[in-house]
């Protein structure tokens, strides 16, 4: 399972890296050290906690999130498996994208919770690219 430091989580949630910082230090998300001695989340701990943060009232301190070209980078926060169809949700900032898609193109592109995706949104359709 893929792993974030403080940096990598605050881009994904919107926030600043002292944000962050301040939740982890208050226990709001566990972190746990590398052999550098750095401080990282799990990939399922950060999507647990990005639901959180996106269904709860924002930060005073949080820096407004923004997309490029309507791109979202966010973090899967779930993935539903049909026969044919697959739904995926990710949490980039304060929002929470779905997309429907098929279930090959999930499954060519690895994606699971926990994992970095980008959600690019056009008129009425979000397409996800794998990080």
């Amino acid at each position: 399972m893929q792993s974030y430091t403080i940096g990598q989580a605050a881009r994904l949630l919107g926030v600043s890296p002292d944000t962050a910082r301040r939740w982890a230090d208050a226990g709001r998300v566990v972190t746990h050290r590398d052999g550098a001695g750095r401080r990282l989340i799990s990939g399922r701990d950060l999507a647990a906690f990005s639901v959180e943060v996106g269904q709860g009232a924002h930060s005073e301190d949080a820096e407004p999130y923004t997309s490029a070209r309507n791109a979202f980078p966010g973090i899967v926060t779930a993935v539903t498996l049909g026969d044919v169809a697959a739904q995926v949700e990710i949490q980039a900032g304060p929002h929470r994208l779905v997309s429907l898609l098929t279930r090959e193109a999930v499954e060519e592109l690895g994606l699971e919770v926990g994992m970095q995706a980008t959600a690019r949104v056009k008129s009425t359709s979000v397409h996800v690219d794998r990080i």
